[in-house]
């Protein structure tokens, strides 16, 4: 805002009112200012600054409209005042008026064409307009015209900022700051610019400085939420965004970035709640359609959170998270297609998006698209959840394509339990190519590995590798043989158990009169689907009611809750801390006759065993398990009882009861 002492020639007394009325304006005594510009109008409706100050006094209380009306008026009088035309642009640009503001700041330059407040105005204008490069030209002239313009500098790293150059973004600010080192809005932008270069400890820096100049600095509380929110540091991020509000009730953003904290502290009724507040502030913003998706996702209520997506892809159809996600959730409603659809747009918008691939692959193992799926399986180790368990070896990745005859291939477990237990079935077929296998597990798998019918060294995860000329993770072995349904290494059992250790649990289970009926209830809570494939073990026990059978747990480590229930009861056999690998996990289910399991590993190790297992399955599946059978072709002695539509528990456990009363 342009403002500098009335210099137009008026008489003694004039003079002196309105050196009073601009004291008054300059030391922010509004009330007083006004009235004195007023005084003077009522005497001398013509007088160019009295108009003028009191549009700028107008502007400032947000009367836009009577500040362009008085402004105006002024100019009618002096049509060619340079302040006048760049305080004029000032509030066509409040009005949103960008292209009067622009003719306007033009006609001042005419006049002057190194005018630096109009060029700096005229840049915001521009950038306003998201014509970055040309606001940036702006900027430059203006402090061609005036290096030390601090104000210019900033604006500068703005345009810079937009333009996606962030290095030279961050020596704008810090020019700015070198000429004034205490502007709060310079620290702030700064904070941002080094969250985009990847520097967060120096962002929060900068937002600290911010906030140490200006403690009431909303924007300062919701930009250092959000650096908190990228380093996991949830908890403060809320508090952060909390502070923004509190400062700023109606600020859209901070309900926005605290409804995408809430979803990942798994607090999904209040992220969902923080959403529709932003929304009711900006019913247009795309952003918060997405988090209100995620919210909602996060509830398990699909239809709508699929409807949220779809709006924020209205707002915005170039939004590659928000189709990706929605094609997570349209797989949760098995429209498969559609899930594939939104997959390939994010892919087609960000070839690298890494997340649209990987659930891709997902989508096409569960329908049973192997070829392509196994393709697509290989992004997983480029997601967020897996990339920091990817192996890196000096020795090449080996996929199918080469001779290995002769050579030693390092075979690598990964992900969990389960999936080394399903997937170590491959090492036979492996070592039938005349190579050396080196079978890698997690330590309390070693001993079990050790009994696969093939020539294999079993080593533990951790200590130094012996020597090897290629690698390949466990679950890469079916790409490299190009499973299909119909080739899939089924053969069981491929594993088994110690001969004494199942004679060991023979005695200490008693006398094989009834039935023994093993149970497993729950995964491991850190795994990212254990909220849909575990239960609480209070939701399995109407399976013990009226059948006669010894029920014995195979739940290594069981969950407060779950422990309470076991203490209550006499009915269920508890072994959790004799099983102090899954050698003796094996021998214990060698002795019983069936086991009945959610997906975790201990229905992989049955299944592997040979033994009869029953699976119970959630409404959407883990891929490997494919879809409306009850059968799989992974393992020839499991029974699949899956969830319906109402994903509800109880009615598979009402089934699996049914049967065993059968049987």
């Amino acid at each position: 805002m342009g403002m500098t002492q009335p210099q137009r020639t008026r008489p003694n007394n004039l003079t002196a009112l309105l050196a009073e009325g601009f004291a008054h304006h300059q030391a922010g005594r509004m009330t007083e200012a006004e009235r004195i510009y007023t005084q003077i109008l009522v005497s001398e409706p013509d007088v160019f600054d009295a108009l003028h100050l009191r549009g700028l006094i107008y502007h400032q209380r947000g009367d836009h409209r009577g500040a362009l009306s008085q402004i105006d008026a002024a100019l009618r009088i002096d049509p060619d005042n340079l302040l006048g035309l760049n305080n004029r642009g000032l509030v066509l640009n409040a009005l949103g008026r960008f292209d009067e503001a622009i003719v306007s700041y033009a006609r001042a330059l005419a006049l002057q064409p190194d005018f630096p407040e109009a060029l700096l105005n005229l840049g915001n204008t521009l950038k306003d307009k998201r014509r970055f490069d040309l606001a940036l030209a702006c900027f430059d002239q203006a402090l061609a015209a005036r290096p030390d313009y601090a104000e210019a500098h900033y604006n500068r790293g703005n345009a810079l900022f937009a333009l996606g150059r962030f290095s030279e973004a961050l020596a704008s600010y810090d020019r700015a700051l070198q000429l004034r080192p205490n502007l709060a809005e310079v620290h702030c932008s700064r904070g941002t610019v080094l969250h985009a270069l990847d520097r967060p400890d120096d962002a929060l820096a900068a937002y600290n400085r911010a906030l140490a100049l200006r403690p009431d600095y909303a924007d300062a509380y919701n930009n250092r939420g959000i650096v908190l929110h990228v380093l996991k540091r949830f908890d403060e991020a809320l508090a952060n965004y909390d502070r923004a509000l509190e400062l700023h009730p109606r600020y859209a953003d901070a309900f926005l970035n605290r409804g995408a904290t809430l979803y990942e502290l798994r607090q999904f009724d209040e992220s969902l709640e923080s959403c529709d507040r932003a929304l009711a502030l900006s019913p247009d913003c795309a952003e918060a359609h997405y988090h209100r998706g995620n919210a909602l996702k996060g509830l398990c209520r699909f239809e709508e959170a699929a409807a949220s997506y779809e709006r924020a892809l209205v707002l915005r159809p170039d939004y590659p998270e928000a189709l990706n996600n929605c094609g997570v959730t349209l797989h949760q409603l098995k429209r498969f297609a559609e899930a594939l659809s939104q997959y390939q747009r994010a892919q087609s918008l960000l070839p690298d998006s890494s997340d649209a691939h990987y659930n891709e692959s997902l989508c096409r193992l569960l329908i049973g698209d192997l070829e392509p799926g196994w393709q697509k399986y290989g992004w997983r180790w480029r997601t967020a959840h897996m990339e920091s368990d990817r192996r890196t070896f000096d020795r090449p990745l080996w996929l199918g394509a080469s001779d290995i005859a002769g050579k030693t291939i390092l075979l690598h477990s990964e992900q969990g339990f389960g999936d080394t237990i399903q997937f170590c079935r491959y090492v036979p077929l492996v070592t039938a190519r005349g190579t050396r296998v080196i079978l890698e597990v997690q330590d309390s798998l070693r001993e079990l590995a050790a009994t696969l019918a093939a020539p294999v060294e079993v080593v533990s995860r951790g200590p130094p590798l012996p020597d090897f000329d290629l690698h390949c993770p466990l679950l890469s072995l079916p790409l490299a043989f190009s499973t299909r349904i119909a080739t899939i290494p089924s053969a069981t059992p491929y594993l088994s158990a110690d001969p004494q250790a199942i004679v060991d649990w023979e005695t200490r289970l008693g006398p094989p009169g009834r039935r023994r009926i093993g149970l497993a209830w729950s995964g491991r809570p850190a795994h990212t689907n254990d909220h849909n494939r575990s239960i609480p073990l209070r939701s399995m026990l109407p399976l013990l009611n009226g059948i006669d059978a010894t029920f014995v747990s195979l739940q290594r480590d069981v969950r407060p809750a779950d422990a309470d229930v076991l203490r209550e009861r006499n009915d269920v056999l508890p072994f959790g801390n004799d099983l102090k690998n899954f050698a003796d996990t094996a021998a214990l289910i060698a002795n019983l006759d069936l086991i009945i399991a959610v997906d975790t590993s201990v229905a992989h190790l049955a299944g592997a065993l040979a033994k009869p297992v029953w699976l119970l399955l959630p409404y959407i599946p883990d891929w490997r398990w494919l879809l409306d059978r009850d059968d799989t072709p992974w393992y020839p002695t499991a029974r699949l009882f899956r969830q319906d539509e109402t994903r509800r528990w109880e009615p598979v456990v009402t089934r699996i009861h049914a049967c065993l009363r059968e049987c």
